[in-house]
């Protein structure tokens, strides 16, 4: 097993499949980089180096007692960047792992990325508030947290059930999310809901300066489409968005065939 240690001490697992230019795969919550394996095995077999990693606290990473917000899930990926020294390198942030990318470029800026991508991601800020009244109620993610703490292992299995996958996934990949879930350290992924709730990355996106795609379902129940892909194309100097009509959040598996193709022909527009 492959993996970088942190200035911390946390141990960041990852899986480095292929050769060729660098693609880094985020992941969201609260799974792990096996979520990505759709896509890290069509690029990989497509001629590109592709990198997936577990976010601190989840999957076979250190499950840390600090350090479960975004400057550290940045400051992470930026150890493993530098670790394995990666350059021209696709960032490609899915949900939860979509603020982890964009505040990366907002603390370490571009200097080793050639574009990016944001799929159903939580940027720019999901949370309503005064400065951002179209936000997702605060209720929504007490209930999470609720949730978590009465019973994490049913929560996971009703957001698979439902929201996440809008009842396109089959038995087994509602399995596969459950499983992933339930190998997150349970405070780790009680405070990452605040992580990807409440962090505002607006300023973060004015910093893009790369080829930035956004890809997000107009059926997302769980990041909706005009709160996090319609808003950080609007944030991003000649970003491009994909609408998948009718896409849930979970594209990476209910649509990963169209999701694998989209960011194939993406990453072939990059010439180093």
């Amino acid at each position: 097993m492959s993996f970088v240690t942190t200035a911390d001490g946390t141990r960041i697992f990852y899986k480095d499949w292929g050769a060729g230019r660098p693609v880094v795969l985020s992941h969201g919550w609260p799974l792990n980089a096996d979520s990505w394996e759709a896509q890290q095995l069509f690029l990989a077999d497509n001629g590109y180096r592709v990198i997936a990693h577990d976010r601190r606290g989840h999957g076979r990473s250190t499950q840390t007692w600090h350090g479960n917000e975004m400057d550290t899930y940045a400051d992470d990926l930026a150890a493993l960047i530098t670790e394995l020294d990666l350059r021209d390198v696709t960032l490609v942030g899915f949900s939860t792992g979509g603020g982890e990318i964009t505040r990366y470029i907002g603390r370490h800026g571009t200097g080793r990325v050639a574009q990016a991508v944001l799929v159903s991601a939580v940027p720019p800020l999901m949370v309503r508030r005064d400065d951002n009244p179209g936000g997702v109620p605060i209720e929504v993610f007490d209930g999470l947290r609720a949730g978590s703490l009465a019973d994490r292992s049913q929560l996971y299995r009703d957001l698979a059930d439902g929201p996440f996958f809008g009842g396109l996934a089959s038995q087994g990949i509602r399995d596969a999310f459950w499983l992933q879930s339930m190998a997150a350290g349970h405070r780790n992924a009680y405070e990452s809901i605040a992580a990807f709730s409440a962090t505002d990355f607006r300023e973060d996106l004015a910093r893009f300066d790369v080829p930035t795609l956004v890809v997000h379902g107009d059926a997302d129940q769980v990041v909706p489409f005009e709160v996090g892909g319609a808003a950080s194309a609007a944030l991003v100097k000649k970003a491009r968005l994909i609408v998948y009509p009718g896409a849930p959040h979970g594209i990476t598996d209910t649509h990963k065939e169209q999701l694998g193709n989209d960011l194939l022909a993406f990453l072939k527009e990059h010439t180093a």
